[in-house]
């Protein structure tokens, strides 16, 4: 039982999954700083308001507070954009400089008569028995 589960927890995905889970940790943190303390003073400057949180809908004295919604959804657009732009692209171009997709060659072609997929061997098409050159 514990022979399964050590080779459990010391499998390649486990493993890879728990420093996912470090590493983005840690990441959120950097994104966040960089939201809160960068981009949305930015924004406040634009719009002469800290933040949406001023703006309160009331219904039979309850309180919607569709500003905290506006700042959160704001929030996520930012850290999404932030983490594309900033990391997720980068990694995508250096990952196809180091990695270039391998094309393999066509095993098939159309046949003239009928388009339908033959063997690039094939002499005579099996669907509508055409020559092919």
């Amino acid at each position: 039982m514990l022979k399964g589960f050590r080779d459990f927890v010391l499998r390649g995905n486990v493993v890879d999954l728990a420093v996912a889970v470090v590493i983005g940790a840690a990441f959120t943190s950097i994104i966040n700083s960089l939201v809160k303390d960068i981009i949305n003073p930015l924004i406040a400057a634009i719009f002469s308001k800290p933040d949406f949180s001023y703006l309160v809908f009331e219904v039979n004295g309850g309180k919607i507070t569709y500003g905290n919604f506006l700042n959160q959804v704001i929030s996520f657009l930012l850290i999404a954009a932030c983490v594309y732009f900033l990391f997720v692209l980068p990694v995508n171009k250096l990952m196809a400089r180091f990695f270039p997709a391998k094309v393999e060659p066509p095993k098939t072609r159309p046949c003239p008569q009928c388009l339908s997929d033959i063997p690039l061997e094939a002499k005579r098409c099996a669907h509508c028995t055409q020559l092919v050159a």
